[in-house]
């Protein structure tokens, strides 16, 4: 996580999104910090000056695979299986040893292809007052996962947090499409009363097309896609970002269909008639982008090279997003 923070900080993303665990947290702010010593090195950075990102846990609102786990036991594996759920896994989390769970990230592509079905999911609980005390007050944004019908899981999770979230920038609401979507989310901003004219966060609609599956193929971008276009034609105010199943193909998508350009905005945040798509969240694509580099047992810093290497991988997936909203980055 340390190496993440610091590969695509330097590279020019606006917030990095983190586990809400204190080591996490602590892993991704020595990254960032890191970062700001290092940022004098890169051109982009020299030009424009360093602009530390955002950082932002992630929080769910009832059952949500992106705070599961794979578990099995290794002793029961037989010694001639081929073991493809280590072929499938896109973390290189699964070894011998069984699952490394600091490498997990949930995507579940392990359940269904061991062949006698000894790998299960277990489930992360969140204790609500105990993160809001100890992580919301570090961080500065937090994205909330949900489902359609989770209002109520919803509305107890905003009355927890909410006395710890007066220095935040920014709140993300990440939803996949069902029916009752748009219904839903607007339910949603009535509980948060965000964006309004007073101090406080800035607020984000992520739309939700295929969890967990942005290094899988080009396919994956087209319902993230449409979602975000349902969500823009809804008018719902605050900013609208793809997430899920986004790689390096969604940008020219948007450019295609005039979605992806710097959107107006009033001063309660609401967009322009228009609409936009203001930003794409990269999950599991991003990671796998630069995952040699981050199985290497040092710190990139250490090594000039290692760290070059890394921050022009992310780069070739942040720089053409930023380029295309607006014109003056480099």
């Amino acid at each position: 996580m340390r190496n993440l923070a610091l590969a695509y900080a330097l590279a020019g993303a606006d917030c990095i999104d983190v586990a809400a665990d204190l080591a996490v947290v602590a892993a991704a702010k020595e990254g960032l910090a890191v970062a700001e010593t290092c940022a004098g090195s890169f051109a982009q950075h020299k030009e424009n000056g360093y602009h530390r990102p955002l950082l932002m846990v992630s929080m769910s609102a009832g059952e949500d695979p992106h705070f599961r786990k794979a578990w099995f036991d290794p002793a029961r594996c037989p010694a001639d299986c081929p073991r493809p759920c280590e072929r499938v896994c896109p973390a290189v989390a699964i070894d011998e040893t069984g699952v490394m769970r600091d490498r997990c990230y949930g995507c579940g592509r392990c359940l269904p292809i061991c062949p006698l079905g000894l790998i299960e999911a277990q489930s992360i609980p969140t204790t609500l007052d105990a993160i809001a005390q100890s992580i919301l007050t570090q961080v500065d944004a937090l994205e909330i996962h949900t489902h359609v019908g989770q209002l109520e899981s919803f509305e107890h999770l905003w009355r927890t947090i909410n006395p710890w979230m007066g220095h935040l920038q920014l709140v993300s609401v990440s939803c996949p499409d069902s029916d009752g979507l748009i219904d839903y989310l607007r339910s949603l901003q009535r509980v948060m009363k965000l964006p309004s004219q007073s101090a406080g966060p800035a607020l984000i609609w992520q739309t939700d097309g295929r969890p967990m599956s942005g290094d899988i193929g080009k396919g994956t971008t087209h319902q993230t896609v449409r979602l975000a276009q349902k969500v823009l034609s809804a008018g719902l105010p605050g900013y609208v970002q793809l997430a899920e199943g986004t790689n390096e193909h969604p940008e020219p998508k948007l450019l295609e269909r005039g979605l992806l350009h710097r959107p107006n905005v009033d001063s309660t945040g609401a967009l322009a008639a228009s609409g936009a798509v203001s930003g794409i969240a990269y999950g599991s694509f991003a990671r796998r982008l630069l995952m040699t580099a981050l199985e290497q047992n040092y710190y990139l810093e250490e090594v000039p090279q290692a760290l070059q290497e890394a921050v022009a991988l992310a780069k070739s997936l942040v720089l053409p997003l930023k380029q295309a909203v607006n014109k003056n980055v480099k």
